[in-house]
């Protein structure tokens, strides 16, 4: 179970968020296998994702981020609620790289490569939001300040960090989102940059103190008030009964073709279950009012 944190600053120029997501991450392994490289692409979507979707108003609200990159990853693409919890998939799991030469870090971007970020917000209405970006790196942290900079105007920070272990399970995962306000005040914004400036990596910061050594390094020196703390999961919500719409939304063609099999199977691309159908369970079905 992850740990998510919403704060703001008392004086009102910023708000934060900052969350301990390695139990999210090692979840997302164990069911999609995913190589190192991988495992640091989906782990910080699903961070990233986490974070944003409590910004969502509504309970029923839900938050998708698709990166859609040339890289050997395909897409990715993670669904967010509002209370954080997440569930996400990456097209090909087994796309890796040797670590960067220049920092010696997973190349994430390597496997991402160049393309478009894309954020959805479903609140309900007739069609969703969404917002359309380009990837400026691939490395999920930057696209994703990027993104708020550009489609929405608002200053962002935004650090995310996955630490694979040498069986191949997560070790450490979490990040921060830090946004300015309106008419944020300067000596906050100053000692903000110094911080961030100033501040050990993601998963380091993890290592030695968890959660709140995160926000210690980030908002040093800024009087800040948490006003919401919240118990994160991966969490996948498919159903018999939403693979049975989804099964009914087919037109007759689709459906005279899917019955001319004894067996089908549905799969679901976030956890991997699978719902088996036979003919006449699925003759039964069409044959409903």
């Amino acid at each position: 179970m992850g740990q998510l944190k919403r704060m703001m600053s008392k004086d009102g120029s910023i708000r934060a968020l900052f969350i301990d997501g390695k139990d999210i991450v090692n979840r997302a392994i164990e069911i999609h296998g995913t190589s190192p490289t991988a495992t640091a692409a989906i782990g910080r979507t699903l961070l990233a994702a986490s974070m944003m979707g409590t910004y969502m108003p509504e309970p029923e609200n839900l938050l998708t981020l698709r990166f859609v990159g040339d890289g050997s990853a395909g897409n990715i693409v993670v669904t967010a609620d509002s209370f954080g919890n997440v569930k996400g998939f990456i097209q090909n799991p087994a796309a890796d790289l040797p670590l960067r030469v220049s920092d010696g870090k997973l190349d994430v971007g390597g496997i991402v490569g160049k393309g478009s970020l894309y954020v959805l917000r479903d609140t309900g209405a007739a069609e969703p939001y969404i917002g359309i970006t380009p990837l400026v790196s691939g490395e999920i942290a930057e696209d994703i300040a990027s993104y708020y900079a550009t489609s929405e105007q608002i200053p962002t920070v935004c650090a995310l960090g996955v630490l694979v272990d040498v069986d191949y399970t997560c070790k450490q995962a979490g990040g921060v989102l830090i946004q300015l306000l309106p008419f944020a005040d300067d000596q906050t914004v100053n000692v903000l940059e110094e911080n961030v400036k100033n501040a050990a990596s993601v998963t380091d910061l993890l290592q030695h103190g968890g959660i709140d050594a995160l926000i210690n390094a980030f908002m040093k020196g800024i009087e800040y008030d948490i006003f919401d703390e919240l118990e994160v999961l991966y969490h996948c919500d498919c159903s018999k009964e939403r693979t049975d719409r989804a099964l009914l939304s087919l037109d007759e063609k689709a459906r005279e073709e899917l019955l001319d099999d004894e067996n089908i199977e549905m799969n679901c691309q976030f956890c991997e279950k699978k719902y088996v159908y036979t003919r006449e369970e699925l003759k039964k079905l069409y044959e409903q009012p």
